[in-house]
């Protein structure tokens, strides 16, 4: 019985010790309800529950960018917006060779 309670003991110890590492070096902007020491403090004084409470109620698992879907490249209007900027370009700059080629061509005929 002793052995068990003192594998429950070092295991508290150890999960205590990774609840408070793990807040601290959490962002700030990931705490939720209440500041980052007080959790500390929490977390020390109510060694296993208060880091329970910590991994369930004040670390905000979100990544912070807005989860959004793999769209088609017809779907996304900036990416139509490129390919149209990309042709006109085309049709530019094969205008502007066609004036330049006349150019030499009046050019050779003087």
């Amino acid at each position: 019985m002793a052995r068990v309670l003192l594998i429950a003991g070092v295991a508290a110890a150890f999960f205590t010790v990774y609840a408070v590492v793990d807040c601290a070096v959490t962002a700030r902007e990931r705490v939720r309800g209440i500041p980052k020491l007080a959790w500390i403090v929490v977390i020390l004084l109510l060694p296993v529950v208060g880091g329970i409470l910590w991994l369930i109620i004040g670390k905000d698992r979100t990544t912070g960018r807005p989860v959004r879907g793999a769209a088609a490249p017809d779907d996304d209007p900036a990416f139509l917006q490129r390919i149209g900027e990309g042709a006109a370009r085309e049709e530019r700059i094969r205008q502007l060779e066609e004036e330049l080629a006349e150019l030499d061509d009046d050019s050779k005929d003087a």
